[in-house]
């Protein structure tokens, strides 16, 4: 039987106001207020550094375009920017197996599925985080990476997708993920066509239900009077302006 859970779509959002949202709902989430929520946006370019990122893996041009963010997530650096599908899913894991790592293994064969949906065949690697193919220029490619943090067992980031993106400054700008001589790809350049977020998207939402064990309703937008009561009175006097009802 699945349990009741928010899905939330926020369409491009800032990566500041998206983190006070995630820590806001990680908080209702823990007290019971709200069930598990998984929250769906994109970024405008950003680079975000994790908890273990080193000076080294930042070589971002002058005059580049792109806000860099310190974040409490685990791993190290890596790229988001707009074309990338973004999840973060606000976990009770007191319900999910209090496993870390399952956890993780978990995100990752969500997005495995996620890409079945779309024949792409997709893979993990022993020792290291994310989601990879075989990409047609040759050689494995990282199409995907995972960054969470868990306090008191909820989670709060996650993954993020790279859908239909220039995948250049994941090596031009930094060193993502501290990999070295790492390809990266994305599923538009994998299928040889655009593709749109919108239709990631359900198959995305549907491949986390099924690992998870989640039921979800209509998904919610970005008009957050429309959210539930529920939701809303959890958001309510929260600081930022993403977090004013009705916004």
């Amino acid at each position: 039987m699945r349990r009741e859970a928010y899905l939330v779509e926020l369409g491009v959002t800032d990566y500041r106001e998206a983190w006070a949202l995630q820590r806001s709902l990680a908080r209702a989430v823990g007290e019971g207020a709200i069930p598990d929520t998984v929250v769906f946006c994109e970024h405008p370019p950003t680079v975000t550094l994790g908890r273990r990122t080193d000076p080294g893996e930042l070589h971002i041009p002058p005059g580049a375009q792109v806000s860099v963010v310190e974040s409490d997530r685990g791993g190290k650096s890596t790229y988001h920017a707009p074309g990338q599908l973004v999840c973060y899913p606000i976990l009770d894991l007191k319900r999910h197996g209090r496993d870390v790592r399952l956890y993780c293994r978990s995100l990752e064969q969500a997005i495995v599925a996620t890409l079945a949906r779309f024949a792409i065949e997709a893979e993990t690697i022993e020792g290291l985080t994310g989601v990879w193919v075989h990409a047609h220029s040759g050689g494995r490619a990282k199409i995907a990476s995972i960054g969470v943090h868990i306090s008191r067992w909820v989670t709060t980031h996650g993954y993020a997708l790279n859908v239909d993106l220039d995948p250049a400054p994941f090596s031009e700008w930094i060193t993502a993920c501290g990999l070295e001589h790492a390809s990266f790809t994305s599923m538009a350049r994998e299928l040889g066509r655009p593709l749109a977020g919108d239709e990631v998207r359900p198959a995305a939402a549907a491949a986390l239900a099924e690992r998870f064990g989640l039921g979800f309703a209509e998904p919610l937008g970005e008009e957050r009077g429309s959210w539930p009561d529920a939701l809303r009175a959890s958001l309510a006097g929260s600081p930022g302006p993403a977090l004013v009802p009705g916004r």
